[in-house]
């Protein structure tokens, strides 16, 4: 009968096999692999984070404004005057002939507007009292061109070189509604001695503007609705990311870019269909593009002021003209209890609060030549 070989196998060569079989399947970084992964790794991720940096800084660039009158912009169809620094500053005149005027009057239009925006009066106040308006667009509106370095200050004095130039006279009236109204405050802090008077329709306000009480600004502003807090917030706080907050879409932006009706009172929504039937131009005020009109509006109207409407003196000690304030007590952009607070520091201010009226009061029939009586001859 045939027997296989018997094969001995010590305990030493035994453990010795097994070494060598643990060493051979165990994983081994070649010379310097870990270093070369952590080079990858941290490579990667500096690449990632350039690319999520140029997205985020692309996103947050506006557009370049399409000037009218470029190849590419809109066409020039408004008068205009050249402002000194080169800027063409557009126009439009109404009622009597300049030369035959009793009154002259320098329109300022509000937010998201334009020059066609302007008071509209009746044949009677028109040609019984002599009254000459000039309406201009601001800058980057319609087809004034755009002013990057726009300040407080240069909104009056605009308004100072567009009057030189039409030869309105060393005395003129203002008139601004809304966020023209702000150009009112600016006028009556820059350029008094060249006023014979000022009117400010429902002016916008700034909630950072010092000399409010911290409560009374406070409580205003979160009175707005959440979307137009955050937009105000980032316009103040952080204008550099103005255009993109009003362009993103994760978060509601602007109720009044958006043209939002929740933003009015009753009376408001009343007097929408007239103003829809008499406004042919909703595309003009916004035709070289928002970050020059609307984004710039917001960022200038409220940062930071270099003076404080509250702060200012009567520009007319002698009685030789007025400044009015007209404000509806149901407006719900511009909350009277901050127009009250501003009325009660500024005694020499002609107050005319409305019951009942909202932010569009003007636009109620025979309102505007009651404003414009008032500031001109004296009545209500």
């Amino acid at each position: 009968m045939g027997g296989g070989v018997n094969r001995k196998i010590s305990a030493a060569s035994a453990r010795s096999h097994t070494r060598r079989a643990k060493q051979n399947t165990s994983f081994k970084l070649p010379s310097g692999g870990l270093l070369h992964l952590l080079r990858g790794y941290s490579q990667r991720y500096y690449w990632s984070s350039v690319g999520i940096l140029a997205w985020a800084y692309q996103a947050i660039q506006p557009p370049l404004t399409k000037t009218c009158g470029s190849p590419d912009g809109p066409p020039v169809t408004a008068s205009r005057i050249k402002l000194r620094d080169g800027r063409y500053l557009a126009y439009k005149e109404h009622g009597v002939p300049r030369d035959a005027a009793k009154y002259k009057i320098v329109h300022a239009h509000g937010f998201d507007s334009c020059r066609l925006d302007v008071v509209t009066l009746s044949p009677e106040i028109v040609e019984g009292l002599g009254v000459y308006i000039v309406s201009f667009d601001r800058p980057g509106y319609g087809e004034s061109d755009p002013n990057p370095k726009r300040t407080v200050k240069s909104m009056a004095l605009d308004i100072e070189e567009l009057a030189d130039q039409l030869r309105l006279g060393s005395k003129f009236y203002v008139i601004g509604f809304s966020m023209g109204g702000q150009v009112i405050w600016s006028c009556l802090k820059y350029i008094p001695h060249r006023l014979a008077g000022a009117t400010l329709v429902a002016p916008v306000v700034n909630y950072w503007w010092s000399g409010f009480p911290t409560n009374l600004s406070k409580q205003a502003y979160q009175q707005q609705l959440p979307q137009d807090q955050w937009t105000l917030r980032v316009s103040h706080y952080a204008p550099w990311l103005t255009y993109w907050w009003n362009t993103q879409k994760w978060f509601p932006s602007s109720s009044v870019i958006t043209h939002s009706t929740d933003i009015f009172s009753s009376e408001d929504k009343k007097l929408l269909p007239k103003i829809a039937t008499t406004t042919n131009h909703v595309a003009l005020p916004r035709q070289q593009g928002e970050s020059e009109s609307l984004h710039r509006d917001l960022i200038i109207g409220f940062g930071t002021w270099e003076f404080s409407p509250m702060d200012l003196d009567n520009p007319f000690p002698n009685d030789e003209g007025s400044v009015h304030l007209w404000q509806g007590d149901d407006d719900r952009l511009v909350l009277v209890m901050l127009q009250r607070y501003i009325a009660q520091q500024l005694p020499w201010i002609h107050y005319h609060e409305l019951p009942g009226a909202g932010h569009l009061f003007a636009f109620a029939d025979g309102m505007q030549d009651n404003i414009v009586k008032a500031l001109l001859v004296g009545e209500k």
